[in-house]
């Protein structure tokens, strides 16, 4: 396309699939390789550099396929912890977990509770809000900064693609803002009285008969319960 400048990673042994991101040709930009594992994923890295006082971002371009195994996925985690070390990214694609519950993060699957561990592990924010395929929320846009992504649309189909196209803005002056997200400081807390108020619930009562699922919410409702 004229006036961008062309990244791509190449499905190999066959025609079609693949990943691919253009940029501004009026932007400086520079493609990133974050460990020797990159042959094992489906993702392409690139810094932009930001104007004076805006910082650089890193954009992540992702396809995790849904019988991706283990070891591609711990290599495209290790990408993501590096990555996440920078002060802005967003990184998006289609991670095929549709079995996480986005309002309670939870799963069903091994693989999707080990994704949202290693969103937990870089503080990453999910900001798709709407199913993408069918129902489902395939597609995915994250980002270490809260404010940084803004405006999230879903614009409908491209061609004869069965996903909906994702229109959003990164967002340049919200290096400036201030978070108000409140925070607890851990530093503080008083873990003997933390013990003494979850070793006072029932746990056999409260649990009994309740599947693997329902244990949880149980669990964490009575763990924020006494964190508060």
């Amino acid at each position: 396309m004229e006036g961008y400048k062309l990244f791509r990673k190449d499905r190999q042994g066959r025609r079609g699939g693949g990943i691919t991101l253009y940029v501004n040709d009026q932007l400086e930009c520079m493609e990133l390789h974050l460990g020797m594992d990159e042959k094992l994923t489906k993702s392409l890295w690139v810094r932009i550099k930001g104007s004076t006082g805006a910082g650089d971002i890193i954009v992540g371009v992702c396809y995790r396929p849904p019988d991706q195994g283990d070891r591609a996925d711990e290599a495209l985690y290790r990408q993501i912890g590096a990555a996440s070390r920078s002060q802005a990214l967003v990184l998006m694609g289609d991670f095929n977990h549709p079995d996480i519950c986005w309002r309670d993060n939870t799963a069903e699957r091994k693989q999707s509770r080990r994704f949202l561990e290693c969103m937990d592990d870089n503080f990453l924010l999910q900001v798709i809000e709407e199913p993408t395929r069918r129902g489902a929320m395939l597609d995915l846009v994250l980002t270490n900064k809260e404010g940084l992504v803004g405006d999230v649309k879903l614009k409908g189909s491209l061609g004869c693609s069965d996903h909906e196209m994702v229109e959003l803005k990164i967002l340049r002056a919200a290096r400036r803002a201030s978070s108000k997200l409140l925070t607890l400081d851990f530093r503080r807390a008083d873990f003997g009285l933390f013990r003494d108020l979850l070793g006072r619930i029932p746990w056999d009562k409260d649990l009994e008969g309740r599947g693997a699922q329902d244990s949880w919410l149980i669990f964490k409702g009575h763990l924020l319960q006494a964190q508060e």
